[in-house]
């Protein structure tokens, strides 16, 4: 495959972007439990991105119609090359959950990103959420596994020159832990490695499934030895390095982007049951 640089804004204002919206505390009468370790993995993103020069930008606790706007609103506005989306919530296949449990689709969400704004840029979204309530008991070979049908058209709405990672494969469960979720913290793992964020993305998004495939295993009496086998989809057409700083182009005056973080307004709830 030839090698292509990913386009490139001249104006040195604009930044790449990422946006985290991580659900962790839901609304009282919501049968959703709490999610524990949503705030490590925000920290570890929040650091890791910022120091690749992305202006980071989270949400927390957010109602289904304030996760849709918060996107639309990120899609309507240019990067210098690339964009970074994470969800973080409770989740079915193709849906995740806001604080209030409404439903949120995931293909209405990347559908936003087919405009203008965002046309020839990079883009990756990050899926942190269960997809069903299989349990992978974990095996060495398969050779007759078989790709469902299921959410087929929610793969036709990622747009060109995207690529998004989910934390497991279709119908399967994702594990949260105090200490934050698999998926994100080997992906922010990797980019602290030497070499790792000057990785292609396919190659970036291949190491984090071998790593959560082969390395990780629940414990517990209920769920011990349950594995986790995350999966990506790519709609790119040529070689991106989204996470390299090219050096001609780095200021060190703005090695660390601008991060916002946003205060929810305080609602009244509790823990719902595990």
């Amino acid at each position: 495959m030839p090698f292509f640089n990913f386009p490139f804004t001249a104006d040195k204002t604009v930044k790449n972007r990422a946006l985290i919206v991580s659900v962790g505390n839901f609304y009282p009468g919501e049968d959703l439990s709490k999610r524990h370790g949503v705030k490590r993995d925000n920290q570890r993103l929040h650091k890791i991105l910022s120091k690749l020069g992305f202006s980071v930008k989270i949400r927390m606790d957010i109602e289904a119609d304030e996760i849709y706007e918060a996107f639309k609103a990120e899609s309507k506005k240019t990067v210098k090359d690339c964009f970074v989306g994470v969800i973080s919530s409770h989740g079915e296949e193709g849906v995740v959950f806001g604080a209030d449990g409404g439903a949120v689709k995931l293909a209405e969400i990347y559908s936003y990103f087919r405009g203008p704004s965002m046309a020839d840029k990079s883009k990756l979204f990050m899926i942190q959420a269960c997809r069903g309530h299989g349990l992978d008991e974990g095996v060495e070979v398969d050779s007759s596994f078989s790709e469902e049908e299921d959410g087929v058209s929610e793969l036709f709405s990622i747009p060109i020159d995207t690529a998004v990672m989910y934390a497991t494969s279709p119908g399967y469960g994702a594990f949260m832990h105090p200490a934050g979720s698999e998926l994100i913290q080997t992906f922010c793992n990797l980019l602290e490695e030497e070499g790792g964020p000057d990785l292609e993305i396919t190659r970036l998004l291949t190491r984090i499934n071998f790593q959560v495939a082969y390395n990780f295993k629940s414990r517990g009496k209920t769920l011990g030895g349950k594995k986790q086998m995350p999966c990506f989809v790519t709609r790119f057409t040529r070689e991106v390095f989204p996470f390299r700083k090219m050096a001609a182009e780095e200021d060190l005056s703005l090695t660390f982007a601008a991060t916002q973080l946003i205060d929810e307004p305080k609602r009244s709830r509790k823990s719902s049951i595990s």
